[in-house]
């Protein structure tokens, strides 16, 4: 996989531009294309009625106007929920999308993406098993091919058995020390890991046994070129534009 042509850049939009826009919207989405981002990296759970939207936490106080349990509320509550006024008012009335309506934003804006699976607890196996079918199904075809990735085996297991043909990623904090037979047993030829807990030593090791090494959450040039240097392939940054300006012209 190393030896070929990348097909992602360096730098992907974490939650969109998740400095610069509300995270996990549209909004979000055209701020980053906007900023000169070709990726982005979005979270989609499943709704009480089994609809995939956007949405990072189990809980809806951070980044709505709701409040309590993401999944006890169906798709027409959330879509009745601001989800922009939080980060500035300018993005007031800001909805929380759905997957299909994103992958509608994705393909008029040209953007590849890194989708994770965030499923609210005990709904793993039906996350993953929807968003893979749903992916796999309406994908657009004018964009490069999607990576799906969680925290979760049992998502990332039940969205291999749905789409086996979709790329798949395992979310990590630290590395541990299965990870390659972890991934494999999965079938993710990606492993996505917390910079903050990623050595050179870790990144050699992982390349060396054929998976491909994204990090989270890089704000800094200057951490985002270590990264790179130790032969990491992508970085997630909240401000995108910021690390690609400073990794310059040959950065990504």
């Amino acid at each position: 996989m190393h030896g070929v042509e990348r097909r992602w850049p360096r730098v992907i939009g974490h939650r969109g531009a998740a400095a610069s826009a509300p995270e996990n919207t549209l909004a979000g989405f055209r701020k980053a294309a906007a900023l000169g981002v070709a990726w982005v990296e979005f979270d989609v759970r499943l709704t009480r009625d089994g609809r995939a939207v956007l949405l990072h936490d189990d809980t809806l106080e951070r980044t709505t106007s709701g409040r309590g349990d993401a999944a006890a509320l169906d798709y027409d509550g959330l879509r009745r929920l601001d989800a922009g006024a939080w980060f500035d008012r300018a993005f007031a009335g800001e909805r929380v999308p759905s997957l299909e309506e994103t992958m509608e934003a994705l393909a008029a804006l040209g953007l590849g993406a890194v989708i994770e699976l965030k499923p609210s607890p005990g709904a793993e196996d039906a996350t993953g098993r929807y968003v893979a079918a749903r992916v796999a199904e309406r994908w657009p075809q004018s964009l490069p091919a999607p990576l799906l990735s969680s925290f979760k085996p049992a998502a990332l297991a039940a969205a291999r058995d749905a789409a086996p043909g979709l790329e798949r990623a395992l979310l990590v904090g630290a590395v541990p020390r299965d990870a390659q037979p972890q991934a494999a047993a999965l079938g993710c030829a990606h492993l996505h890991a917390d910079q903050r807990r990623l050595d050179r030593a870790q990144v050699e090791a992982l390349r060396a046994a054929g998976l491909t090494v994204f990090a989270y959450t890089v704000n800094e040039p200057a951490r985002a070129r270590v990264l790179l240097s130790w032969g990491v392939d992508a970085v997630f940054s909240d401000c995108p534009d910021r690390v690609i300006a400073g990794l310059g012209a040959g950065g990504i």
